[in-house]
């Protein structure tokens, strides 16, 4: 087989998909923060399980509608790094509430936040 060398991808399309899949990472990160505490939070079983799965819904329905890499509702570049800012911001609370040291709860937040940001900055 021959190699096409326009199928090889330029140097910052890599940066960009690894930029866009960090980003999926730490929003993984922050819905299960946020689930976990949703189950931990409250005494088990019957509040804890209902608010965990209740979180965990409502996490991933508002990453799906706002923050997906094809979200269903699209919104200005304001209002999604809004959304995702509430977003990371409830897992930092979470990790805060878990007994996280602050330093690593905010370092969280922040690399989250550049990360975010430097994905949705468009390419010219």
């Amino acid at each position: 087989m021959t190699s096409n060398p326009d199928s090889t991808p330029t140097p910052s399309v890599r940066a960009a998909s690894v930029l866009v899949l960090s980003r999926g990472l730490f929003h993984l990160i922050a819905i299960a923060a946020v689930t976990v505490w949703g189950l931990l939070a409250w005494p088990l079983p019957f509040p804890g399980i209902l608010t965990g799965l209740g979180f965990l819904v409502l996490s991933v329905l508002v990453w799906a509608l706002f923050l997906s890499p094809r979200p269903v509702l699209r919104t200005d570049r304001f209002g999604q790094a809004l959304v995702e800012l509430l977003l990371l911001a409830a897992a930092v609370a979470a990790l805060l509430d878990f007994g996280v040291f602050w330093v690593w709860a905010a370092l969280f937040g922040v690399a989250a936040a550049v990360v975010g940001f430097l994905a949705s900055t468009p390419r010219r």
